[in-house]
């Protein structure tokens, strides 16, 4: 049952930001976070914003959705010689960011960036719905294209390739997963004067602190 924005925000005023209340573990932390903004009803909460950037140091950011989530970090699915998947390539190293409007919420990471094995991309890859499936195949991504006619020959030739058959996972296609160096916590206060609380990664566990807003 989805809960009233506003009952959920009063909540927030309520019970504020502080490194006391929350968890020793920031994935432990973002899965309360991320519950409660599934039962606030936030439009796609898996949704976040990926910054890459390539050998040439320039970034680049675009959304994705969260397809994982483990101790090794979240995970999401592209094309590997998209933008984003020769900028990992070249530099293994991300940030996200997870904004949720509806509850004046969001997070932040920053971290390492490792594949997917291939079997599991696979295993994922299979659920996906046919025609994404068929899209992964066609779509050359982030080239350039002369016109959409292009792309609906690349899937008329990808549908009568596959014809009969179920698409398996394409060699020029996985997942990445973004470790955890950094988890920051950020709430919405009155004045601008948010509760920004930020884990950090050292040696013996995490450090957890308070940023000024």
């Amino acid at each position: 049952m989805v809960r009233p924005v506003d009952e959920l925000r009063a909540e927030l005023r309520a019970a504020p930001l502080d490194v006391a209340t929350v968890a020793a573990d920031p994935l432990e932390q973002f899965r309360a976070w991320f519950a409660e903004a599934q039962a606030a009803g936030v439009d796609q909460p898996e949704a976040m914003t990926l910054a890459t950037a390539g050998a040439d140091r320039r970034p680049s950011a675009r959304v994705v959705l969260l397809r994982g989530l483990d101790a090794r970090g979240f995970a999401f699915y592209t094309h590997l010689e998209s933008e984003k998947g020769v900028d990992l390539r070249e530099n293994p190293r991300a940030a996200l960011v997870f904004h949720w409007h509806e509850v004046t919420r969001q997070v932040r990471v920053t971290g390492p960036v490792a594949r997917v094995p291939d079997e599991e991309a696979a295993a994922y890859f299979a659920t996906r719905p046919l025609g994404s499936r068929i899209g992964a195949w066609s779509s050359p991504q982030s080239q350039v294209l002369g016109d959409r006619a292009e792309l609906e020959r690349l899937v008329g030739d990808t549908e009568a390739r596959f014809a009969g058959v179920d698409p398996p996972l394409p060699p020029f296609w996985g997942g990445f997963v973004v470790g955890l160096e950094t988890l920051e916590l950020w709430q919405s206060r009155e004045s601008r004067l948010h509760d920004r609380v930020r884990y950090r990664r050292a040696p013996d566990g995490w450090i957890v602190e308070r940023l000024a807003p």
